[in-house]
C-alpha cells in the first residue's frame, strides 16, 4: 500500500492506494489499483468539490489525464470539521506507476480553490523485486 497527503488552505487530502489482484489481468497487460481518498475540511469555511483532475503515469512514462465533475457521482459540500471519503480505481498497462492531481473547489464565499492531491505510487507488490 502507498499513501500521500497534502493540505491546501485547510483542506486535507489523504490517499491510500493498493493493488487489486481480483480486478487485474496481468496476462492481458492490465493491472488494477484501488485508491481511497479522504477529503477533510479543516478550514473555517464551507467548501464544495466541483471537479477532479488526475494525472496518471505508467511505468513507461505514458501520461493520461482524467477530468470530470465531482468524484464517484458526488460533488460534496463540507462544512468546517466535516470529511468525505470514497474509493475508486485505476487500470494501468504496467505493474506500477503513479497518480497525482487536484480538485477544483468552491468556498462558501464563492471563491475558487484549487486543492492539491499529492503524488502516490501504484505498485503491484511483486513487480519491484
Amino acid at each position: 500500500m502507498s499513501s500521500s497527503e497534502a493540505i491546501t488552505e485547510g483542506v486535507r487530502v489523504t490517499v491510500d492506494a493498493r493493488y487489486s489482484p481480483e480486478h487485474s489481468r496481468p496476462k492481458d497487460e492490465e493491472w488494477f489499483f484501488l485508491y481511497t481518498v479522504r477529503i477533510a475540511n479543516e478550514s473555517s469555511a464551507v467548501v464544495q468539490l466541483l471537479t477532479r483532475h488526475w494525472i496518471i503515469t505508467d511505468a513507461t512514462g505514458n501520461v493520461r489525464e482524467v477530468r470530470g465533475p465531482g468524484v464517484v457521482g458526488h460533488q460534496p459540500v463540507l462544512l468546517p470539521g466535516e470529511h468525505f471519503e470514497y474509493t475508486s480505481g485505476c487500470p494501468l498497462p504496467t505493474p506500477f506507476g503513479s497518480m497525482h492531481g487536484s480538485y477544483e473547489m468552491l468556498r462558501g464565499d464563492r471563491a475558487p480553490l484549487q486543492v492539491e492531491i499529492a503524488s502516490f505510487a501504484l505498485v503491484e507488490p511483486n513487480s519491484l523485486q
